[in-house]
C-alpha cells in the first residue's frame, strides 16, 4: 500500500505532446458487484488502460484510482489483480489528501449519505450511485450542501446509455411517434430464494431495515428514464408486494423478507402520456431482454430493450379484428422492423464516466447531479407511500435553496 500523498510526475506539454491531466479518484465500495464490475473494471480501468480521454482541445485526461473499503485484504487482492498502486481502509485520510479530486460512492444505500456528507465537507467532486439517500429530505439536503460548497456532483444514470434506449431517444427526437400516448415497461427476472439454489442478489435487498426493496432500487431509474425521454413524472400509483416472504441468506440461513420483491406502477407524465412499469424479482422471463419498453404513439410504436429496438409505423400497422371463435394465424411479430445499429455503443457506465470527467475538467454544467438524484428518491418515496395508502400520489417540485 503506497503513501496516498505521493504525486505523479508532472507531464510537460510540447507541440507534439499535448498537456496530460491526471485525476485521482477515490473509489469507495468497489468490492461490491456493481462497483467492481461496472465502475472499476469496465469504466475507470478501461479509461486508464486506453490512455485516458482526449478532449477537443487536444488535452488528455487520465485517471488514477485509490480503492477504499473495510477489508484491507480484499483491497490488496483487487489492487494486485488490476495493477492499482493505492488502496486504504481510512476514508478520512483519502478525503484529506488533495491528490484525490473526485469521490465516487458505490456503497450500500444506508451508508451512502454519511459518506457523501464527508466528501462534500472535504470539498471533493462527487460521483455516486443511486439512490443518493434513504429519504427525499436527506437527498435534497445533500444537493443543497454540495451547491453551498460549490461542489460539482454527478449521479449514475446508466439506463439512458443503453443502446436500446439511445435508439429510442433518436426515434423520439426524429418525431417518429407523433404524439406519444403510453409507455409500458417490463423489468425483472426470477431471483432464487437461496435454499436449493443460491440467490443472484444479496440478502439485504429483501430487508427494508437494510435499505432493500425493489421500489428503492428501481424507481430512481424509472424517474430519470421517464423524465429524460418522455416527460417529468407528475403522479404515481404503485402497488408493492412481497411475493416470497421467506428467503435464505449467504450463509444458508432462512430470514423473513421485510421489503417488497415486486412493484406495479402507473405514472402520469408531463404532456399527458401514461407510463406503466412492472418491476419484479419474482417473474420468469418471456421477452427478448430483461427489460423492455413498449412505446405507442399516434404515428408509430416501438419495442426497445437493452440492445434491440423494433418499430412499426402507422402505414405498416395491421388491422386486427377480435374474434374469440377463430384461431388467429397472423404473425404479428413479422409486422415489426428492426432499428439498425448505426452507431458504436460502448459500456453505458463508462460513457457516462467519460462525460462526467469531461464536464469536470472543462467546468461545464452537468445535468445529472444530486438534485436529479433527489428526484429519483422522491419518486421511490412516493411509490412506497402510494402502496401503503392505496392511492395516487402527486409529486412536488424539488429545488435548491
Amino acid at each position: 500500500m503506497t503513501d496516498t500523498t505521493l504525486a505523479p510526475a508532472p507531464v510537460v506539454a510540447t507541440p507534439d505532446r499535448p498537456q496530460v491531466r491526471e485525476i485521482g479518484i477515490i473509489m469507495n465500495g468497489v468490492s461490491g458487484r456493481m462497483g467492481y464490475r461496472q465502475h472499476l473494471v469496465r469504466s475507470i480501468l478501461a479509461i486508464r488502460d486506453q490512455g485516458g480521454i482526449e478532449l477537443s482541445d487536444g488535452t488528455r485526461v487520465t485517471v488514477k484510482p485509490i480503492l477504499v473499503g473495510r477489508s484491507a485484504a480484499k483491497l490488496a487482492e483487487l489492487a494486485a489483480k488490476h495493477d492499482i498502486e493505492d488502496y486504504t481502509t481510512d476514508i478520512d485520510a483519502a478525503l484529506a489528501d488533495p491528490r484525490w479530486e473526485i469521490y465516487a460512492d458505490f456503497l450500500v444505500t444506508k451508508a451512502r449519505a454519511s459518506a457523501l456528507r464527508k466528501a462534500i465537507a472535504a470539498g471533493k467532486t462527487i460521483y455516486t450511485e443511486k439512490p443518493t439517500a434513504e429519504s427525499v429530505e436527506e437527498a435534497l439536503e445533500l444537493a443543497n450542501l454540495a451547491a453551498a460548497a460549490g461542489v460539482k456532483t454527478g449521479v449514475v444514470h446508466d439506463k439512458l446509455y443503453l443502446p436500446g434506449l439511445q435508439k429510442l431517444k433518436r426515434l423520439i427526437e426524429s418525431g417518429f411517434f407523433g404524439r406519444i400516448l403510453s409507455v409500458r415497461g417490463e423489468f425483472g427476472y426470477w431471483v432464487f430464494e437461496g435454499d436449493w439454489q443460491p440467490a443472484q442478489r444479496p440478502s439485504w435487498n429483501y430487508r427494508a431495515e437494510d435499505g432493500g426493496g425493489i421500489i428503492v432500487d428501481m424507481f430512481p431509474h424509472w424517474n430519470y428514464v421517464l423524465e429524460n425521454l418522455f416527460g417529468k413524472v407528475e403522479t404515481v400509483y404503485a402497488q408493492a408486494s412481497t411475493h416470497i416472504p421467506t428467503r435464505w441468506d449467504e450463509n444458508g440461513e432462512p430470514y423473513q423478507a421485510t421489503a417488497e420483491d415486486a412493484a406495479y406502477g402507473i405514472f402520469e407524465l408531463e404532456g399527458g402520456a401514461i407510463a406503466q412499469i412492472n418491476s419484479s424479482w419474482t417473474v420468469r422471463v418471456n421477452r427478448d431482454e430483461l427489460v423492455e419498453f413498449h412505446v405507442d404513439g399516434t404515428h408509430g410504436s416501438a419495442v426497445v430493450g437493452l440492445f434491440g429496438a423494433k418499430i412499426q409505423h402507422r402505414n405498416a400497422t395491421p388491422k386486427p379484428v377480435w374474434n374469440p371463435d377463430l384461431a388467429d394465424g397472423h404473425d404479428y411479430d413479422a409486422d415489426w422492423a428492426d432499428v439498425p445499429t448505426n452507431d458504436v455503443f460502448q459500456n453505458g457506465f463508462r460513457q457516462q464516466w467519460e462525460e462526467f470527467l469531461t464536464s469536470y475538467v472543462q467546468e461545464t454544467p452537468y445535468e445529472f447531479d444530486l438534485l436529479s438524484g433527489a428526484r429519483g428518491v422522491l419518486l421511490a418515496e412516493a411509490g412506497l407511500r402510494s402502496s401503503r395508502e392505496g392511492r395516487k400520489i402527486e409529486l412536488s417540485a424539488l429545488a435548491l435553496g
